[in-house]
């Protein structure tokens, strides 16, 4: 298992005060610790306000940031933990992340979900569509970025989809190598159906490791649906900032690690909010990760 760093951009109040260039640079000195002590990603949540409540402060918006961080680092991963499908049109997210996957040299892993924050949606005017149909649109934009990531198709990509399509869509350049799709979400009669088809990742959210457990024969099953072996799919989680399990360091982080280790997640993903104010928060996490015999680079 290795573990993903969510690096501070203000979405958790971690910026709350802050004036946005002292936040920038701190944004980077995070990504850049997280490189130095070893850990195998870099991440950031596709949001446009606070939470829980929107306010007045500092949310960075996640491409143009990846971009940048992606000519400050050299050798993590970098991703969203996931980008809103409906904020984007798939064809444009297509070409965002090939491109994106270029800048960075074949390190981006694009993360995708259906989307659930209401009051984003409707203030950027995106209106907000019931699950039924975010789930739709999501299987839409799947079958899209897919068409135009894979360097083995035909240059211009087409499909008729009930929310979203293509006519002939050129993506050059292509991604570096086919790049890693992620779906993100605990739905099991969609999203992991989804995910079981399209992705080369599942990443559940805020799942303990007994919910993980309990979830893994599901996801399995719907891998076998397919005639997929269930062993290709990578199950990921992303663990919650105000879960004290995670965000304190010692013993119960040690043994959160060893538990999602042994469950065989790929990879642990999670945002210290103290980072935002002290190398320490990634500091005791990598001695953690290292007590928990978790990998580091």
């Amino acid at each position: 298992m290795r573990i993903g760093v969510i690096v501070p951009q203000g979405w958790t109040g971690e910026y709350n005060g802050w004036e946005p260039q002292r936040a920038w640079a701190r944004t980077v000195e995070v990504a850049r610790q997280a490189e130095r002590l070893g850990f195998e990603s870099v991440w950031l949540f596709d949001h446009f306000h606070t939470v829980p409540r929107p306010t007045d402060e500092i949310t960075l918006e996640s491409f143009t940031t990846l971009a940048a961080l992606a000519m400050v680092t050299e050798r993590v991963r970098i991703g969203q933990v996931v980008i809103c499908n409906g904020f984007r049109n798939p064809a444009l997210t297509a070409k965002m992340a090939s491109t994106l996957d270029t800048i960075c040299g074949g390190r981006y892993d694009l993360g995708i979900g259906a989307g659930w924050k209401r009051e984003e949606w409707r203030a950027y005017g995106y209106g907000f569509p019931e699950t039924k149909v975010r789930l739709a649109m999501l299987r839409d934009a799947l079958e899209i970025v897919t068409r135009m990531r894979e360097p083995g198709r035909e240059n211009r990509a087409s499909y008729e989809g009930d929310h979203a399509s293509v006519v002939g869509a050129i993506n050059q350049p292509k991604p570096v190598g086919l790049m890693p799709i992620m779906v993100g979400g605990n739905g099991p009669k969609v999203t992991w159906r989804l995910a079981a088809r399209y992705a080369d990742e599942l990443n559940v959210d805020g799942m303990s490791p007994d919910e993980v457990r309990e979830a893994l024969p599901t996801i399995r099953s719907r891998c076998e649906e397919i005639g997929r072996d269930p062993s290709t799919l990578s199950i990921s989680v992303h663990t919650w900032w105000g879960d004290d399990a995670w965000s304190q360091p010692g013993e119960r982080r040690v043994e959160l690690l060893q538990r999602y280790a042994e469950l065989g997640v790929s990879r642990c993903i999670g945002l210290l909010q103290a980072s935002a104010e002290s190398d320490e928060a990634l500091d005791r996490l990598s001695e953690d990760a290292s007590a928990a015999g978790v990998a580091l680079d």
